[in-house]
Order: structure tokens, then C-alpha cells, then sequence
């Protein structure tokens, strides 16, 4: 047989081989879509590793019918509009089947416009503001009735009635402090100050003066990113110490403090659903399963316990539709629960949030926290809270894109 004859039957041969060894070897796709650069970079990146370890786990048990599950990561920048673009190349060129990502209220309302116009499948692992819900969108963090608002009710039963106020000038701090100014006021608290500062900010010294001045019972903190590194650097240069003017913040964990120079944190507060610290044989086996694939040097806080427990959810509503089918996974989602690292959460079908525990700890010298309050059962989620009207939040979100 002359040489040139035989390319097309290696091709041929080639071609069967590759579609044998996907049907024996089937790919199911998920897109994750964290920052690895840019201001949010040290809170995002260890939520990529959270799901990693949930999609391990899931192809070491057998996949889903025997499918795998591949990852592709895109790094979102920091940069709500280049996220989007990273979704719609995902679910349009590389066809996932579901997404998992986003941090800031900003980034999620820009990929949100791209899964609706696709009637896709996102997964949300972040506390928010509230006032939303999607049927395209799976919410696994925190609304302000889950974090915020008894982060609040406990900071003043314990500290005082004066609050400062200091956010990222962006959607979710903008609106939770709407909610904070409501419970302050229902509860004849005070508003001692309120400055907000663009993210990635890292000059905090005039409101660390301010704070000084003005003196309040206690900061509630709603910045993000490593804006929060700085504004702890100008209080402690300020004199300002958690003994005597205690930051109750939304956005720190974990993950931000193994960052944190030693001792800087010690004393203040962050309200969460999740903390390592939690004492549960689920959040053991959580813990040194993380460990033992990533390094005991690794801490995992609670953006990426609600990561990994996003992708463990949508794993069993795959395996129990039994179907590839977007919406018949939504269908299957909607009747999920899992005994998680936190505790028992279940996903609310009306809203597509979760009940969840909720949390306030005291920082530790280690950078861990003490748990000095719990709900003692799950939450049930109001993402619209009914003291804050639409017209106020909408004018506020088309001020703060």
C-alpha cells in the first residue's frame, strides 16, 4: 500500500480510539470563576482549592455514573465586567455544565446577567447584601438575617450603642449598612461615623484618626480584599486596640488572617455561618481531608466551606436526576440538604438560599476564633428584608455598579 494511502487510516484509527476512550471515559465540565490577581486575589484564590477538593472527593467515589468531573479555572482579575466575558466563554465554548464563583455583590450581578440570558446554573458562595434571587442561581453563603443583623444585635447587647461604619464603596457594604442605620435606630443606637473607600484601598489613616476621635462602643467593618490588611495597620498605628474600640467585620476569615501580621487581629470579631474552630465530626473529616491534599500549614474559613459544600450539593442533585438536564438538576437542588462542616443546611426552593447556622467569634493570637455566640439550629433565609424597601436598595445599586 502506497504511503499516502495510509493517513486517512491512521486518521480513521486515531478518530476511533479518541471516541472510544471519551465513551469509556466520560468529562463532565464545571467552570469556576475566582480572582488570582488583583485586590481580591487573598480571599478568592483558597475557594478554587475548596472546590477542587469537593470535585476529588466526588471522582474518587465513581463521579457521577461513572462521569468525572474536569475543572477549568479563569481567573477573574479582580474585575466584575472580565468575569462575565470568563462566564460566557465557559458556558458558551467550553460548555460547562454548571459554574461555581464570584465574590464581591458586583462581580456576582455581572455574571448573573450572563447565566439568565442563558438560563444557566451558577453557584454563589459568598454572605451578601440580600434583595435578590434567581432561578438560575444557587446562593450557598450568608443574607443579612444569616451574618449581619445578629452580628449587630450582639455587638450592641455587648458593647455599647455607638457604631462606626467603614465599607468598600460598592453595592454590599452600601446596603448592609442601610440595613445597620434601620437596626441601630430601631434599637436607639447611634451612628458615630460612616466612610466608605473605593476597593483595593490601602490608605486608612484619616479614618483611623477619625475613629480616634469620635471614640464608638464598637466598628462594624464591611471593606474587602486586602483593604482590610491596611485599615488594622492604621488602627493599631492609631493607638486604637480591640479592647478598647472593637471591628466586628462581615468579610474576614481564616484565610485573610494566615495573611495578617501576627497579633494584628487579636481581640476583634467577624460574624460567619462557618469557623473552623467548629467541633463536629463532619468539620474534622472536612478539615483533614483539606490537610492532607494541600498542607497542615492551610486553614479553610467559611466563603470556602460554602464552596465545597455548593459543588457536594449539585453533585447529588446530578447523581439523584439521573440527567445532564439544567433544569431538571435545579429541580433535584431545590430538595437538597447535607450534614455540612458548619452543621445541617438545607436549600430553601422557594428562594434558592440556604438555612444555615450563624456565628460570631473572637480572633485568636493564633488566627483562629473562638466561638463566643451561636444560633444553636439552622436559619432560615430572608434575602429580602422586609424593614428595607426596594425603591431605597434600588437607588442605592444604580448609584454603586
Amino acid at each position: 500500500m502506497k504511503k499516502w494511502l495510509l493517513i486517512p487510516v491512521v486518521m480513521l484509527v486515531l478518530f476511533f480510539l479518541y471516541r472510544q476512550h471519551h465513551i469509556a471515559n466520560p468529562v463532565i465540565r464545571i467552570g469556576v470563576l475566582h480572582s488570582l490577581t488583583g485586590t481580591m486575589a487573598g480571599s478568592e484564590a483558597p475557594l478554587v482549592d475548596a472546590v477542587r477538593l469537593a470535585v476529588e472527593e466526588t471522582n474518587q467515589s465513581g463521579g457521577i455514573h461513572g462521569a468525572k468531573i474536569q475543572m477549568i479555572v479563569s481567573d477573574c482579575r479582580s474585575d466584575a465586567n472580565y468575569c462575565a466575558a470568563q462566564a460566557e466563554k465557559l458556558i458558551s465554548q467550553d460548555k460547562v455544565d454548571a459554574l461555581f464563583g464570584c465574590w464581591t455583590s458586583a462581580c456576582r450581578k455581572a455574571v448573573k446577567n450572563v447565566v439568565e440570558k442563558h438560563h444557566h446554573l451558577l453557584f454563589y458562595p459568598l454572605q451578601y447584601e440580600g434583595f435578590e434571587q434567581s432561578r438560575d442561581i444557587f446562593y450557598t453563603g450568608a443574607v443579612p438575617n444569616q451574618q449581619i443583623i445578629p452580628m449587630v444585635a450582639w455587638a450592641m447587647q455587648t458593647r455599647g450603642r455607638r457604631a462606626y461604619l467603614i465599607g468598600s464603596d460598592y453595592i454590599f457594604p452600601h446596603v448592609a449598612n442601610q440595613i445597620i442605620r434601620k437596626l441601630l435606630f430601631a434599637k436607639s443606637g447611634e451612628v458615630a461615623g460612616e466612610r466608605y473607600v473605593p476597593l483595593g484601598s490601602h490608605d486608612f489613616d484619616q479614618v483611623a484618626k477619625e475613629i480616634a476621635s469620635v471614640h464608638p462602643d464598637f466598628v462594624l467593618n464591611t471593606l474587602n480584599g486586602d483593604s482590610n490588611r491596611h485599615f488594622f495597620l492604621a488602627l493599631q498605628k492609631a493607638g486604637i486596640s480591640a479592647s478598647d474600640i472593637p471591628v466586628f467585620s462581615s468579610s474576614i476569615a481564616e484565610a485573610e488572617l494566615s495573611s495578617m501580621p501576627p497579633g494584628l487581629m487579636t481581640g476583634h470579631y467577624a460574624a460567619w455561618n462557618y469557623f473552623e474552630s467548629v467541633k463536629s465530626t463532619e468539620n474534622r473529616a472536612f478539615i483533614e481531608n483539606f490537610h492532607r491534599r494541600f498542607g497542615q500549614q492551610r486553614v479553610v474559613d467559611d466563603p470556602m466551606e460554602a464552596a465545597y459544600i455548593g459543588v457536594h450539593l449539585w453533585v447529588n442533585a446530578m447523581r439523584e436526576a439521573g440527567s445532564s438536564n439544567i433544569s431538571a438538576i435545579k429541580g433535584e437542588l431545590e430538595k437538597q440538604a447535607m450534614n455540612a462542616p458548619e452543621g445541617i443546611v438545607a436549600v430553601d426552593a422557594d428562594t434558592h438560599h440556604l438555612w444555615k447556622m450563624v456565628r460570631i467569634g473572637r480572633i485568636r493570637p493564633d488566627g483562629q476564633f473562638d466561638i463566643v455566640w451561636q444560633s444553636g439550629r439552622s436559619i432560615g433565609p430572608r434575602p429580602f428584608p422586609f424593614f428595607i424597601s426596594r425603591a431605597d436598595r434600588e437607588k442605592i445599586e444604580s448609584e454603586y455598579k
